[in-house]
């Protein structure tokens, strides 16, 4: 499985290739989808380019992606779109179009209770764990851990020279099969594209696109998201045929 990232937090000061408004981001998971990414993960945004978890936001941004495309579509849930957990969690609970599954930071304030919600409401849990922090402790003392749809193992480090090594450790943290759940391994940055490798090698779901990376393979910009999955299939299918 190779899941497209769309946008992430990135703005337009990132430049136009990233896409910001609903009809932006259908035209951009439709291209991916065809360049052969099979589940879609999106910041859905207000007018002024910031992360909302606004139903008036995130209904016309799920139902444009599904206009066009049948793939799974995932959004995030991220502290930075509402940082208080309360109001987070009444977000959710407020929502009228539902995304098949959203992803919960486990390291956030809340995270618990959130994915409950999440799960009370039938939309498939994606659990953050970002290294260096406390997630894949948290996590394994999670009593909903066997109840998510799968563990996003997420590598902040940024260099090209250690993110493997971190996501080594990270994995090593969560143990085998965090739960009996499925891994999603990804780096960003820097770490993008080796992080993705490893995963090739290790046989594990990944993800790529404009949230992850600007950059192809090659330092060159990426001119859109369905050139990133083109590259990272590429890349992965190598990683994979090596190991």
């Amino acid at each position: 499985m190779v899941q497209v990232c769309l946008n992430g937090p990135r703005g337009a000061a990132d430049g136009a290739v990233v896409p910001l408004t609903p009809e932006a981001l259908a035209e951009s998971a439709a291209a991916a989808v065809a360049a052969g990414a099979t589940d879609i993960h999106v910041h859905p945004k207000t007018p002024c380019g910031s992360d909302s978890l606004s139903p008036r936001v995130l209904a016309p941004t799920l139902e444009a992606i599904r206009a066009l495309v049948s793939v799974p579509v995932g959004v995030t849930t991220g502290a930075w779109a509402e940082p208080d957990p309360a109001a987070r969690l009444e977000r959710i609970r407020s929502w009228t179009v539902l995304p098949d599954h959203a992803s919960v930071n486990w390291h956030e304030p809340g995270a618990e209770e959130l994915a409950a919600a999440l799960i009370d409401r039938g939309v498939g849990v994606e659990a953050g764990i970002w290294s260096g922090t406390d997630g894949a402790a948290r996590f394994a003392k999670s009593p909903l851990g066997p109840a998510v749809l799968r563990v996003l193992a997420e590598v902040t480090d940024t260099s090209p020279d250690t993110a493997q090594d971190t996501a080594r450790a990270l994995l090593s943290d969560l143990g085998t099969a965090p739960h009996g759940r499925p891994v999603l391994l990804h780096g960003e940055d820097g770490g993008a594209w080796p992080v993705l490798r490893l995963a090739g090698q290790l046989g594990l779901a990944t993800r790529i696109g404009l949230e992850d990376t600007l950059l192809l393979p090659d330092g060159e910009p990426a001119l859109s998201n369905a050139q990133l999955v083109s590259a990272g299939l590429v890349q992965y299918e190598s990683a994979r045929h090596s190991s």
